[in-house]
């Protein structure tokens, strides 16, 4: 020890003299607590432009405008890609302001993926490539250096780190709930951490869930008194708040708070005249002066209410009693930071329709991984593809929780238009022929079982042999629109609050809130489906059902095809391509084959799907319908509407129609450019078919309270089965996409 002596009054001497050998000489002097205040603007890909807009003057631009009055407040702002986009068509001024306010290092610039993804949902080259595109516009639209970044939804994983890093981000911020599932408690969630993966480091701030639900619906002096004890506990702390902007105007009835009644004013001025111990401070700024708390690794994880919404209905409100029991246990309350709900990747086996969506963008994301640009006739069509591709990756018709999210049929239907368009933009790039057929099988949906794809320049059409022979998806690539982007009914944890009524729901998460309710009626619009709301879907029904029956679902199945598997099969011409889906099930327990036969040809718009039963006893009679849907044209809209043989009017496309003997039906959108007709043919025991049609509307939360959604409509052409001499019944029909509508 004595050898080490000399070196080390030598670098006393030395530190003495001014040179720190790239150490601190001293700890820098901060004031008693920095308050890192960082808003998230988002709107979802496809949403409405007057939506848009009404969110920029209630929220967004008096915000900005109120900024601006208060040079020592100072925030990050993440404003997301579709929102950014959005500005910057409408209202480029905002972002000049932005910059201009950047410049002043009044706001710093958050970066995050362009299209607002769920980071955990992609593949690693999706995740770099959505950041660095989006880093790339902000930093030349704003003329600012972008160094961290927002994660949507705070979805995280740990396999993150690396690809956030390798995208050039420094740090971003989670909730402090991901922080206490890792073993952290409140006494060292004033100060940033760091995490790593594959020898890649990220810097990670805890947002305080305190200041989230008290910020801007808790009293100005509130918030001022935390950061205030926060303070006491350590000199130097730093508080994170991290949240939505759109909770500074545009939720319900924070507008009137926020700027009529002086609420951000207020909060502005008490944070100017405490700027003795509070200072407003960028996240940069803090990783640049304070060295992290430390190293940790978070678990998968996102903010806590979206874990319990990632929950089925059941065991959702079982976490939410199990949280709540344990915090007012003594004895329990050690455990409440790891009672978590599930996974945000589990929406995908909640709603079967996310992970149809999911498995869609991931044929496009593989497709443009295999194909590199500079092998490409189009180069211009490729990037429009990827493009595409980031826009259908938009997280928000993914899942559902106290917002509408996959509920929206807006929202899924801008997935589906960003998808089926940048496929539409690879077949340019690739030099495709103009008219083409073709008809291949994989395991698209990850459910480790063979689905179908049958496509021409026309049509994409998906078959789940497994799951009853059903299409599950019909993309019309000239309108760029999805017909089966549908939405089954089934239960959610807030349907007691719509069955107890307006003035008697409670929130299931604070039972001291009332519930509100935008439509009347909703209880009675409970129902929930026994099978998939999609098409080709065979039901065989008693001969007397009634169109009422179908409509309530108190006519009862009799058959095990609407749900069982079929056996399928390809046959290819060079221009005509047909899936021969075949099952041997039973009705009443008789036992019969069915098959049906979708054929689709080169440069034709008609999908014909031959249906054949055999084996039928000479005594069989039974009620055969076949289920299709139709979404994204809703109910009620002028210039949509049911069409006869003749053109003629039949009401809107959510009318309950029973219509006897038609050989023709037709759905038609004037705003979409869709005009589909089912035509029937006569069946082999000469029987003409009837036409069912019913709406199928859902009951859904969104931040305005419960409301009920048109989500498709079903047609259903039908037949009585009565069997020829050789023990069969066939049929034919034809589904027509007019390429345009020829009106009057």
């Amino acid at each position: 020890m004595e050898s080490l002596i000399p070196v080390w009054r030598t670098f006393q001497e030395t530190s003495k003299s001014g040179c720190s050998f790239g150490l601190r000489t001293a700890p820098h002097m901060h004031p008693a607590i920095r308050l890192v205040f960082v808003l998230h603007d988002h709107q979802p890909v496809g949403n409405f432009h007057d939506v848009i807009e009404d969110a920029y003057q209630k929220s967004y631009l008096p915000f900005l405008n109120l900024l601006q009055q208060h040079s020592t407040i100072r925030i990050a702002l993440h404003t997301s890609g579709p929102l950014a986009e959005w500005l910057e068509m409408n209202h480029p001024e905002y972002l000049n302001q932005v910059s201009s306010l950047a410049a002043a290092q009044q706001i710093e610039i958050v970066g995050g993926g362009f299209s607002e993804p769920i980071l955990a949902m992609l593949p690693s080259r999706d995740r770099i490539g959505q950041i660095r595109q989006y880093n790339q516009w902000l930093e030349q639209r704003l003329q600012t250096t972008v160094t961290g970044m927002w994660i949507a939804e705070r979805v995280w994983d740990s396999s993150m780190v690396a690809d956030l890093a390798n995208a050039g981000i420094d740090w971003t911020i989670l909730d402090d709930f991901h922080f206490k599932a890792a073993g952290l408690t409140n006494e060292v969630l004033d100060r940033y951490w760091t995490t790593e993966s594959d020898g890649r480091t990220l810097a990670v701030f805890p947002g305080s869930e305190h200041l989230r639900y008290s910020i801007p619906f808790a009293a100005p002096d509130t918030t001022i008194e935390h950061l205030r004890f926060l303070a006491s506990r350590r000199q130097g702390a730093i508080a994170v708040f991290g949240d939505d902007g759109e909770k500074f105007g545009v939720w319900p009835k924070t507008h009137k708070t926020c700027f009529q009644d002086g609420w951000l004013q207020h909060f502005f001025r008490l944070l100017e005249e405490n700027q003795e111990w509070v200072t407003m401070s960028l996240p940069s700024e803090v990783i640049r002066s304070d060295s992290p708390g430390g190293k940790i690794w978070l678990p998968e994880c996102s903010y806590r209410e979206m874990t319990e919404w990632a929950l089925p209905p059941e065991q959702q409100i079982a976490c939410i009693n199990a949280r709540n029991n344990a915090k007012s246990d003594p004895q329990q309350a050690l455990i409440v930071p790891f009672i978590r709900g599930g996974s945000w990747k589990n929406f995908r086996s909640k709603y079967p329709e996310a992970n149809e969506m999911y498995a869609r963008m991931m044929v496009v994301s593989n497709r443009l991984a295999r194909m590199p640009r500079d092998s490409m006739t189009d180069k211009i069509a490729y990037d429009e593809a990827i493009n595409s591709l980031y826009r259908g990756q938009c997280n928000c018709a993914y899942w559902h929780g106290a917002f509408g999210g996959i509920y929206l049929p807006h929202l899924r239907n801008a997935i589906y238009q960003e998808l089926i368009t940048a496929e539409n933009a690879l077949d340019r790039a690739e030099g495709r022929p103009s008219t083409w057929v073709e008809a291949v099988s994989s395991d698209y949906d990850f459910d480790s079982k063979t689905e179908v794809r049958l496509s021409n320049e026309h049509f994409d059409l998906w078959i789940a042999p497994s799951a009853g022979g059903m299409a599950y998806e019909f993309d019309l690539r000239g309108q760029r629109h999805n017909i089966l982007a549908t939405l089954d009914r089934r239960p959610e944890a807030y349907h007691d609050q719509v069955r107890a009524g307006p003035g008697r729901a409670r929130s299931i998460i604070d039972s001291s809130q009332r519930a509100s309710f935008k439509h009347d009626g909703l209880s009675e619009k409970l129902r929930y489906d026994n099978n998939r709301r999609k098409s080709l879907v065979d039901h065989f029904f008693d001969v007397d059902a009634s169109s009422a029956a179908i409509v309530s679902g108190e006519a009862m199945e009799r058959g095990d095809f609407a749900t069982g598997a079929y056996e399928a099969s390809i046959r290819r011409n060079p221009d005509r391509m047909q899936v021969l889906l075949s099952r041997t099930g039973n009705v009443w327990g008789i036992p019969f084959t069915l098959s049906k036969a979708v054929t689709l040809s080169a440069g034709s718009n008609t999908v014909e799907i031959g249906y054949r039963l055999e084996d039928l006893p000479n005594d069989f009679c039974q009620h055969l319908a076949v289920e299709f849907n139709f979404a994204g044209l809703p109910a009620q809209a002028k210039g949509r509407c049911f069409k006869d043989t003749n053109g003629s009017d039949l009401g809107h496309l959510g009318t309950l129609l029973d219509l006897k003997e038609t050989s023709l039906l037709s759905l038609e959108d004037e705003w979409l450019d869709i005009r589909v007709s089912l035509e029937c043919g006569v069946a082999s025991n000469g029987g003409h078919a009837g036409f069912w049609t019913f709406p199928i509307e859902s009951v859904s939360q969104s931040e305005g309270g419960f409301e009920g959604i048109h989500q498709s409509v079903v047609v259903m052409p039908h037949w009585i089965i009565t069997p020829d001499a050789n023990g069969c019944w066939d049929v034919l029909i034809r589904v027509s996409v007019a390429d345009h509508i020829v009106t009057p």
